[in-house]
């Protein structure tokens, strides 16, 4: 597996810039799982993480860059500092040149169209600076809001995958969307 460039200028459109993932996120962070309390299970987490979690996960960032298996990008407003939220480019299929996006905002700064520029703004990086040539995001039918920012991206509702994930209230469904290059022409 190849190792993941990390960008060395954060990546902007005007609106957000995407720069790696810092401890100094993890206050923003457990505040956003605070105001959201089920953002967790949207995101596929068994449990909100912890200010321990989020500092085990900073630690292990640069040996999952280097492994080839996970990007984690902070999104700010443009020529702002103050995390947002996060764009994680993971689950990579080197070998079908693949991978996954996960995406999530802080509710205070939700429909402002900052998930919809991040989403191209990593695929961008992924397709152009990985090599990567499909990304996909798997998102809960209902959450209709993070589709629609998916679609502004470009990116194309493919299916619902039924029961797809389980998680402690029951099996979900997840709605497949996805990126290739040409989408972001």
């Amino acid at each position: 597996m190849p190792a993941i460039p990390v960008p060395s200028e954060p990546l902007g459109d005007g609106l957000v810039a995407l720069r790696p993932t810092a401890e100094r996120d993890i206050p923003e962070i457990l505040i956003a799982y605070q105001d959201d309390p089920h953002m967790h299970e949207r995101l596929g987490q068994p449990r909100a993480p912890s200010g321990a979690d989020l500092g085990r996960a900073a630690e292990q960032a640069t040996a999952e860059l280097a492994a080839g298996l996970r990007l984690a990008l902070t999104i700010v407003q443009a020529g702002l500092d103050t995390c947002l939220g996060q764009v994680a480019i993971g689950q990579l299929d080197w070998e079908n040149l693949r991978g996954e996006l996960v995406v999530w905002l802080a509710p205070g700064v939700r429909g402002r169209g900052y998930a919809p520029a991040a989403i191209r703004l990593a695929a961008g990086w992924a397709f152009g600076h990985c090599g990567i040539d499909r990304l996909a995001l798997l998102v809960e039918p209902d959450n209709a809001a993070m589709l629609r920012a998916a679609a502004k991206a470009g990116a194309h509702r493919e299916g619902v995958l039924r029961s797809y994930r389980a998680t402690r209230r029951a099996r979900t469904d997840m709605a497949l969307v996805s990126l290739v290059p040409s989408d972001l022409d």
